[in-house]
């Protein structure tokens, strides 16, 4: 019975401990024997927590490493690609442009046939003078035949091969070409020079010729057939004394930007040797 009386007693003791814990806890009582009591505890937890994380590092970093190198190589590897895939969208892109340009030329000319030829080498010389295409005789391509692109005239076929043609340029010393002013319908010479202008010489002082004039071909001694754009006018020099005014054409062809011309295939130029006099014996 005594038992029975004890176990009670210490249960009703027990739950009025309780109580009374429960209510110094709200009351905030018991906030500094917490405090105190849990601080052990808090560093205990941050020391095994810290140790823990520095363990699975160790374990788990070289894979990482590994797997970060591995990725970056394959990202590195598809930049790569994007970069040349856009080099190449870039230079198809390019392309097109100039062959749109010279299709609208032909267009233009339907009268004409053409070759389109590459570009594949230059005069190495500071003043160019001559270049070469990709298309020969087996390509139908002779001597002779003039080339242009949608920019005007660029110079002459003037070597052939069975695969390539040698072109002498428009701006070479050596070449010179029949010209006529578009305005005035003037007509005179066009020779090329050093500088990469043209010299227009043999125009009558009596012939209007003003900066802006668009020069042409004109045909005169079959060299060349008429009216392909040749340049403009940029200068004109007259001296009274003079019975010829002269002027400087410029090319609208940047020679040293080509890429692709055009080869005038149904163009055969006319020998007017047998015509020319004759120089007197002595």
């Amino acid at each position: 019975m005594s038992r029975t009386r004890s176990r009670t007693l210490l249960a009703t003791v027990l739950m009025l401990a309780a109580l009374v814990l429960v209510g110094l806890n709200a009351t905030g009582t018991l906030d500094p024997l917490k405090g105190g009591a849990l601080a052990p505890l808090t560093a205990a937890q941050s020391w095994l927590a810290f140790r823990f994380a520095a363990l699975y590092d160790f374990f788990t970093s070289p894979r990482e490493v590994q797997g970060l190198r591995e990725r970056n190589a394959q990202l590195e590897q598809q930049v790569a690609e994007l970069q040349q895939q856009l080099l190449q969208s870039q230079e198809q892109q390019a392309e097109l442009s100039i062959l749109s340009s010279l299709l609208n030329y032909a267009r233009e000319n339907p009268t004409n046939r053409y070759i389109a030829g590459d570009v594949i080498g230059r005069d190495t010389s500071p003043f160019l003078k001559f270049m070469i295409l990709n298309r020969g005789s087996d390509d139908g391509v002779s001597r002779g035949m003039p080339v242009v692109t949608n920019q005007g005239l660029v110079g002459r076929v003037t070597e052939v091969t069975a695969k390539a043609a040698k072109v002498q340029l428009l701006v070479d010393p050596e070449a010179a070409v029949n010209v006529r002013i578009q305005s005035s319908r003037a007509e005179g010479m066009a020779v090329g020079q050093l500088a990469g202008d043209m010299s227009l010489q043999f125009i009558s002082q009596d012939s209007p010729l003003e900066v802006g004039d668009l020069v042409l071909t004109s045909g005169l001694g079959g060299t060349y057939p008429a009216d392909l754009l040749v340049g403009e006018v940029v200068s004109v020099r007259q001296m009274a004394s003079q019975i010829f005014q002269e002027a400087t054409v410029r090319t609208l062809v940047d020679f040293t930007r080509l890429e692709i011309v055009l080869i005038l295939s149904n163009f055969t130029p006319v020998d007017t040797s047998p015509f020319r006099p004759t120089p007197a014996g002595p």
